[in-house]
């Protein structure tokens, strides 16, 4: 059964553009940027630090990061919402190019931005905001919110008469019906973005908006134009734009995409060639994104009738849409499966048409899922007409009563209006009281924030603090401080990156500030590993700062007593609760237990006094076990969770 050429998934589509940008700006801004310190930051004024901020936010180093949120923080302290707004935006950009964190820390960061650019009234700011909003949503496909954004964008733009503005606007909604099988509306916004770009002589940006037409053309069948759109698109970078190797690429392998549904695969063999030749040149070969490459490749070979060629390419495809977290690849297996198939490797083929089906069937069952919701909505739309239908035959042999049906309809009529009237107003009792909700949600999240922002402070001036101890007691204790700190500021950021306001998700608090930890103490610790076996269990934030508090403590503690001469070890952290209600938190590492009982340390110090005042503030009982190691179980009564 030979395959037809299919196009990619809607997933792997945006992940190839957004991914291939990163790395052309990482190649084209390696250089060396000029060092800057928090001492630094602090001492120049708020303006110059966001000015050198915005020049250097493509390097990728993680202390731009730091500096960024502690200029932040020197913003806040100001209460000037414009530098507020400055420096959220800082972030904003920096977690867009790099993506080091989770899609919320760019819409959180974005998201504010716009917030304090509204509430000083800077038109073109808050517009370049929604502009960079619309590319966020629809990374993460969000079509809708993408779209709202777009549109208040270029009503903005409008306003300030600013068309270059308006043509980035059009760019991203074309990019955005394009990716929903909207072509007709995708050539519509690509052709007005085109237009002003040629008249600004704007290049770059003419030549990325010259993919949504490749590909909106080739959708419809119109294969010249998507040829003619993809050549276009080429030469713009050959002439004017000739280091943008990413456009030059995608323009290759869209026209090679083009080519193949056509069925000329000798053409499109050449195209997605070219196209790998430049990725491979550009980040090297091993990369996920450069492997994703193949894949129209193999598929060109194998319609050629060179299966053993193609085979190679289609797995190497495969490994890569992997290695980008790319799971709709039912498509990719068939093709391998066919392949194996031909070259006479029935074993082989079998295997990957079971890849295959399960991949289809799990995307075949979400589509049942709602088509069957589809379904019960039409089905009781059909009940309703039904039903009025024989209303109004019913209406038409009773004539006689139509003075009654008239006074009954009258009756009714008032009553919806009183109905209407008091939803009317309990919508708008409704409507502010959801304003309000939201307006404390931002309040606390930004409460937290700032907590999280004050505690990473006070943990840097720890760190710059013990840069000048020499006796290794004192480092240790400020080393163990900055510990704490870190640990309590960890809470803060769980709970503002959180749903739940007043609850911590434990299970990913542990592994965080464990590794945390580990980290801290450097080559000390370098084969100490962390096991987190529990489910994952939600606290309250009083109960939660004193258990993280305890698990540093005796994270700290394994690490120094019960490790020595860089041996492996392992510790293992365990929360769980009980039938009775009761939490039991169980911490255990497999070190030496007679290393450990000798140190006076870790039975009478700071730290092991610091435990046994947190279990007693928890209400819990402590044990102490040396068997096969040291481990450690505190059991305390669990306490109601606030609201969210």
């Amino acid at each position: 059964m030979a395959f037809k050429y299919q196009k990619p998934p809607l997933t792997l589509d945006i992940v190839f553009t957004f991914l291939l940008f990163f790395c052309q700006i990482t190649l084209v801004n390696c250089q060396k940027v000029e060092t800057w310190s928090i001492e630094k930051i602090d001492t120049e004024p708020l303006d110059s630090s966001l000015v050198w901020l915005n020049e250097n936010y493509l390097n990728e180093d993680t202390f731009y990061h730091e500096l960024a949120l502690h200029t932040l923080a020197r913003a806040h302290a100001t209460q000037d919402n414009r530098l507020i707004g400055e420096a959220h935006d800082v972030l904003n950009n920096w977690h867009e190019y790099h993506t080091l964190f989770t899609v919320d820390s760019t819409l959180y960061h974005a998201e504010k931005t716009l917030y304090y650019f509204k509430s000083i009234g800077n038109q073109r700011k808050i517009a370049k905001t929604y502009t960079g909003l619309a590319t966020t949503y629809l990374r993460n496909s969000y079509f809708e919110k993408s779209q709202n954004a777009s549109f208040e964008a270029i009503k903005l733009y409008e306003k300030l008469e600013d068309e270059q503005g308006v043509a980035e606007a059009y760019k991203s909604l074309a990019r955005n019906f394009e990716l929903q099988d909207q072509p007709e509306q995708s050539i519509k916004f690509a052709n007005q973005a085109i237009q002003i770009f040629e008249q600004n002589e704007d290049h770059y940006n003419h030549s990325i908006t010259l993919w949504s037409l490749i590909k909106s053309h080739r959708h419809l069948g119109q294969f010249d134009l998507s040829i003619k759109a993809a050549n276009k698109c080429i030469n713009l970078v050959d002439t004017y734009i000739p280091d943008e190797l990413a456009i030059k690429t995608r323009g290759y392998s869209f026209r090679g995409d083009t080519e193949a549904e056509m069925g000329d695969y000798d053409k499109a063999l050449i195209s997605h060639y070219k196209a790998l030749e430049i990725v491979e040149g550009a980040i090297g070969v091993d990369r996920p994104a450069s492997k994703t490459y193949r894949s129209p490749i193999g598929t060109d070979l194998y319609h050629l009738g060179r299966p053993e060629e193609a085979l190679p390419h289609q797995l190497a495809g495969i490994e890569g849409n992997l290695g980008l977290g790319v799971k709709s690849i039912w498509t990719e297996y068939y093709e391998v499966s066919e392949t194996y198939k031909e070259l006479g490797n029935f074993e082989k083929a079998l295997e990957y048409a079971d890849k295959a089906n399960k991949e289809k069937f799990a995307m075949l069952d979400e589509k049942v899922q709602n088509l069957e919701s589809e379904a019960v909505v039409k089905y009781e739309t059909g009940k309703k007409d039904q039903a009025l239908a024989l209303q109004e035959q019913q209406l038409s042999q009773q004539n006689k009563i139509q003075i009654l049906t008239g006074s009954v309809a009258a009756m009714l009529a008032l009553l919806l209006g009183i109905l209407f009237f008091n939803y009317r107003k309990n919508k708008k009792i409704t409507l502010a009281l959801e304003k309000k909700n939201i307006e404390n949600e931002v309040l606390l999240k930004e409460i937290h924030h700032r907590v999280k922002n004050n505690l990473q402070t006070i943990s840097s001036l720890l760190s710059l603090q013990s840069e000048s101890i020499s006796d290794k007691n004192a480092f240790d204790a400020v080393q163990e401080s900055k510990n704490r700190v870190a640990s309590m500021a960890q809470i803060h950021q769980k709970l503002y990156q959180g749903e739940n306001l007043a609850a911590v998700e434990m299970r990913d608090y542990f592994e965080t500030i464990g590794k945390a930890i580990i980290d801290s103490f450097g080559q000390k610790a370098e084969n100490v590993s962390l096991k987190i076996d529990m489910l994952e269990i939600e606290l309250d934030v009083d109960t939660a700062v004193p258990i993280g508090l305890i698990t540093n403590e005796l994270i700290t503690n394994s690490i120094k007593h019960a490790f020595h001469n860089d041996e492996k070890g392992q510790i293992s952290i365990a929360l769980t609760q009980e039938d009775n209600g009761m939490l039991k938190l169980f911490i255990a590492d497999d070190g030496q237990a007679t290393l450990s009982d000798s140190s006076s340390n870790k039975n009478s110090g700071f730290g092991t006094l610091l435990i046994q005042l947190l279990t007693t503030q928890l209400g819990g009982k402590l044990e102490k076990s040396s068997d096969d190691g040291t481990s450690t179980m505190i059991q305390f009564p669990s306490l109601e969770k606030s609201a969210a």
